[in-house]
Order: structure tokens, then C-alpha cells, then sequence
């Protein structure tokens, strides 16, 4: 899903910059994005897929760390913990909120 999501949106920049339609065009096609990205459904189906991620990569965290154990080398495991207590912290893997 991720790669066709990043493949339309590659399509979508392919067009508004190659197309020969003018600004007009452009305009257009960038106020019916904005149209769609302030719907209140699509930015509710954003977030609950937000949050079902994040359960299932904390659940898969979990497993795998039942799994693996203490077989990891320190360097991972300090990488790891490091970037939990951030997520912990109200901030992704670029220093932002997660809002």
C-alpha cells in the first residue's frame, strides 16, 4: 500500500510539472487538493490509520522481542531504546510531534 501511495503521488508531481496546461490548470488541481486534505473524513481516516500503525508496530515490537531477546548487540539495543523514549516523548524519528 505504502508504494502505491507513493507512486500516485509521484504521478500527481509527474503531472502538475510536466503538464503544458498553465497556471490555470495548476491552480485548480492545487485547490481541489486542499479541498480533499481539509475534509474531516479524509483527515479521520489519516489518523486512525496513524494509530492502527502505531499499535501494530508495537505489537510487532513486542514479538520480536520476545523472540530475539538479549542476542542483540548493544549498539542496536541502546539505538532502540533511544528512539523509544522519543516516541515516549511525543516526538517521531525527525524530531517533530506526532499530531
Amino acid at each position: 500500500m505504502r508504494y502505491r501511495l507513493a507512486f500516485i503521488a509521484g504521478l500527481a508531481c509527474g503531472y502538475v510539472l510536466g503538464t503544458r496546461a498553465g497556471r490555470e490548470r495548476y491552480e485548480q488541481l492545487k485547490k481541489s487538493v486542499r479541498e480533499v486534505s481539509q475534509n474531516p473524513a479524509v483527515r479521520n481516516a489519516a489518523e486512525s490509520a496513524a494509530q492502527t500503525g502505531r499499535e501494530v508496530a508495537g505489537k510487532a515490537y513486542q514479538s520480536v522481542s520476545a523472540v530475539v531477546g538479549d542476542r542483540v548487540p548493544d549498539s542496536v539495543a541502546h539505538r532502540v531504546r533511544s528512539l523509544r523514549e522519543r516516541s515516549q516523548n511525543g516526538q517521531d524519528d525527525w524530531g517533530t510531534s506526532n499530531t
